[in-house]
């Protein structure tokens, strides 16, 4: 029986469908009460106005041990009131007894996905579907509205690159806060970007950071880590603060892509550590 459109009551008809089938499309709260435990029938006027709170985006199902306590000692209820968290067909999370609202809202919001990560995953679904340039569009328009969420610019960067516009990417990453382009992954990404800019590039004068950061990325695509270390190498040395320490970060993102133990990395790093001394 629905008692509202977000909260459930268990049977033992429909409660493999109301979990477990429930819980392959969102979360599903399973709060296993019963009418004799005082807590139970505190908790339980709580949890329904969570439920209408957040609108749908969890599902409750009250089961009454009274009626079902063997599926809920199967699910290793020992005491009342237990609620446990499913998702994707799995119990993933457990509360036990009646605690406060915010420990519930704390949960949730390890297991509820927000509405900006909703659409990033419906971006990410349209370039699966072949749709790459409304995945950009998409990400472009989430992007505008929280400008500090790095996981959209690393992947609108990646599809831009992706689509044959690697200059908008580099734009993109290079506009973020000095904090935010440190971030492990987008400072990966802003070294291949800068990389492919500079492979498209030539150089009369052989000795300018900028041609030597274009030998660089030509031998790297070419698949020679070692000449392409020797002339990131060199730009460290003469020139350490071209185009924001490239040189450096560059070779700290070679190492990263060989391994800590490859010859290369264990030569070039040594090298590279010398020019601090």
């Amino acid at each position: 029986m629905s008692l509202t459109p977000y909260v459930f009551d268990a049977a033992r008809d429909n409660f493999d469908a109301l979990i477990l089938g429930n819980s392959m499309r969102g979360l599903v709260l399973a709060n296993f009460w019963s009418p004799k435990a005082g807590p139970c029938m505190l908790l339980m006027p709580r949890l329904v106005k969570l439920a209408a709170e957040y609108g749908g985006r969890f599902l409750l199902v009250m089961v009454n041990t009274e009626e079902l306590g063997q599926r809920a000692r199967a699910l290793g209820i020992t005491s009342v009131p237990t609620v446990k968290f499913f998702l994707r067909g799995e119990m993933v999370h457990t509360i036990h007894g009646a605690e406060n609202d915010a420990s519930f809202r704390a949960a949730l919001g390890r297991f509820l996905a927000s509405d900006q990560d909703r659409l990033r995953i419906s971006a990410l679904r349209l370039h699966q579907e072949g749709d790459t340039e409304g995945a950009i569009a998409l990400l472009a328009r989430i992007a505008v509205e929280d400008a500090s969420d790095l996981a959209v610019a690393a992947d609108l960067a990646k599809l831009l690159t992706l689509a044959g516009r690697p200059h908008e990417a580099l734009v993109l990453l290079a506009a973020l806060p000095a904090p935010a382009r440190a971030q492990i992954d987008i400072a990966g990404l802003l070294v291949h970007l800068e990389l492919i800019e500079a492979a498209s590039q030539e150089h009369a004068d052989a000795d300018t950071p900028a041609a030597r950061l274009t030998l660089a990325a030509q031998a790297l695509f070419e698949d020679q880590a070692e000449r392409a270390l020797t002339e990131l190498l060199e730009i460290a040395r003469l020139a350490p603060a071209h185009r924001d320490a490239i040189g450096r970060r560059a070779m700290l993102a070679l190492f990263d892509m060989l391994g800590g133990e490859h010859e290369l990395t264990r030569r070039f790093r040594a090298r590279l550590a010398e020019l601090s001394v």
